[in-house]
């Protein structure tokens, strides 16, 4: 493709964070190729903030504009990356193009839930004259104007002056890779979203524009915050590195549940209120093992239009809640606590029910680990630690990160491994010497040998690296991990074991391998190793934990595969019986712990 009417640009302050996602945005165009950019470094005066730095934009952006008037000008925020750059975006031939507000979907387009049209992190600009009068009218309006604002507000300001006189072109929100259903296949994915996480602090600070039609007051839009704010204060100082009683508060209270949605929400559209509260009805249904309720619910959401890829995955996910909640009926059920989403389901978290649903003949119940209760419930499969409870039964469970802090007074069954027990001990809590991630006893609920391969490699991606657009040898096949059917794991498991081998970027589908003996080996895609959550001691905490005499971690690869020899990276491993007949002699102290707090 021809690239040489279009240049990419954006600054960058002189700060660690932002000059260590400058240099990963130039090698990125550069890996792309034939991309004109110009990536410059600004100066942060001491009597600033992040809404004047942000301010600036509209002033660079101008004065690239202005030095490159035969080329399409695109800006894109420094903490962003292109995947790649689609045709559709370099020759679009309306004055701008853009991201709706939120990264919007059509059936929600315009002012009706947002105050401002445009989501300006990455956006183009024709070289028509039209297109030029946009940039310059918000450079003028910046120069002037006293008011304390961000880039946003000029834009927008510009846009409704202008907007009766542009064309103008929405991307997809399909085409950002966290708002992707698409197949991993999906070319249409090419962007991805970066956040300083300065807007929450600034956005009351600084001017903003009310909706167009049914226009909020300022009070109106005060109160609408208002609810929010609060908790978000608190989220604010309980990120990653929070300290261990605020981020304890804040899980056993139920505030994390609220922040992170809870279990619903499936998306916007028109109907969408009615259709999601039928969504959850769905959802609920299977949660409490109601055949006949979800599929009653599910006929009235498909009788009232076309279910989209979201209800027909969130139907997926009741099917398997209801499998592992009907089970028995006559008898008081064995509460687990395990992540369920993104629905259908992550294969790695839904090992969970499986495994206790086979060494129990009672049903198992889904209890969320983020919503409050002082009720007695397992915590196992998962790096859930941090959510669990002092009434939880902790069997296997581990840690993404070890700053935080674990409840000191849930009962410890047996943990991940070491990092995780050491924590447990650091936390006030027991020592715990039952090591083992219960996923490993997969090869034991599920037992199958393997025969003669099918002399391919399978590729299984974590969830979080599902719509990255790669490139794949011949020998090469994907299998997803959105599973979480008893039968289509079963169907996944028979699968990974007709390969040669597996190359993954999730956890426990290592571990699986781990447990059958299948070659593996474990990848994450450059650029996109924070996407996976955690600092990474999960994978040195499962090898030590599993007995494993080599401590597993990552290697880092580009996103074409064909330039990788895969063969050489696999591995076999094999985990021992006398570790499968610990972690198996721990799940059933767990289940026999739990039933002793329940009579």
């Amino acid at each position: 493709m021809d690239h040489s009417k279009t240049i990419v640009c954006s600054f960058y302050t002189a700060d660690e964070y932002y000059r260590g996602h400058a240099a990963s945005l130039r090698k990125n165009l550069e890996r792309i190729g034939g991309i004109a950019y110009e990536l410059e470094e600004i100066e942060k005066a001491e009597d600033e903030d992040w809404a004047d730095i942000c301010r600036k934009k509209i002033g660079f952006l101008a004065r690239v504009c202005e030095q490159n008037p035969d080329r399409k000008v695109f800006w894109i925020d420094v903490d962003c990356a292109l995947l790649e750059f689609p045709a559709y975006i370099a020759e679009f031939t309306s004055d701008i193009i853009g991201f709706q507000r939120g990264f919007g979907t059509p059936l929600r387009i315009g002012y009706e839930n947002r105050t401002r049209f445009w989501e300006p992190c990455f956006f183009g600009i024709n070289t028509t004259p039209s297109a030029r009068k946009f940039i310059a009218d918000a450079n003028l309006l910046e120069q002037n104007a006293e008011i304390k604002a961000t880039d946003d507000y000029f834009f927008e300001e510009s846009w409704r002056s202008n907007a009766a006189r542009l064309s103008f072109q929405v991307i997809p929100s399909i085409a950002v890779l966290s708002k992707s259903t698409a197949s991993p296949q999906g070319a249409s994915v090419f962007f991805s979203f970066g956040a300083s996480g300065n807007v929450e602090q600034f956005k009351d600070h600084v001017q903003q524009h009310d909706r167009i039609g049914g226009a909020r007051t300022p009070a109106m839009r005060r109160a609408r915050h208002r609810a929010l704010r609060g908790a978000k204060l608190v989220e604010r100082k309980l990120p990653e590195r929070a300290s261990m009683p605020l981020r304890r508060v804040a899980d056993r209270s139920g505030l994390t549940h609220l922040l992170t949605g809870g279990e619903f929400g499936v998306g916007g559209g028109a109907g969408a209120k009615h259709r999601n509260r039928i969504v959850k009805e769905v959802i609920m249904a299977g949660q409490r093992g109601e055949v006949e309720r979800v599929e009653g619910a599910f006929g009235r959401l498909t009788a009232s239009g076309i279910p989209s890829e979201t209800e027909i995955a969130a139907k997926r996910a009741a099917d398997a809640f209801a499998v592992y909640a009907s089970k028995n009926l006559a008898q008081e059920p064995v509460k687990l606590a395990w992540w369920p989403r993104p629905f259908p389901g992550n294969f790695g978290d839904w090992l969970s029910p499986l495994i206790f649903d086979a060494k129990t003949d009672r049903s198992v119940l889904y209890q969320s680990p983020t919503a409050h209760t002082t009720d007695p419930h397992i915590v196992s499969v998962g790096s859930i630690g941090r959510f669990v409870k002092p009434g939880s039964i902790v069997v296997g469970t581990g840690i993404s990160s070890n700053d935080i802090g674990l409840e000191p007074k849930a009962r410890y069954v047996s943990v991940r491994g070491p990092i995780t027990a050491d924590l447990v001990r650091d936390s006030g809590g027991p020592r715990v010497e039952s090591l083992g991630d219960p996923g490993a006893l997969i090869s034991r609920i599920i037992p199958m040998e393997r025969g003669l391969t099918n002399g391919r490699i399978a590729l299984v991606r974590h969830f979080t690296h599902a719509n990255l657009p790669l490139s794949l040898p011949d020998y090469v096949d994907e299998l997803t991990v959105l599973r979480s059917h008893p039968h289509a794991i079963r169907s996944f498991v028979t699968e990974l074991n007709a390969y040669d081998a597996v190359v993954t970027s999730a956890m426990h589908v290592m571990i699986t391998c781990h447990s059958y003996g299948i070659p593996c080996a474990l990848i994450t895609f450059e650029g996109f190793e924070s996407t996976v959550h955690g600092t990474g001691i999960k994978y040195k905490d499962y090898s030590l934990g599993a007995g494993l005499d080599t401590v597993y971690e990552p290697v880092t690869v580009y996103s074409d595969l064909r330039r990788i020899d895969l063969e050489s990276m696999v591995a076999k491993e094999k985990i021992s019986e006398t570790k499968l007949d610990e972690i198996e002699q721990a799940v059933m102290s767990g289940i026999s712990a739990y039933l002793s707090t329940t009579g």
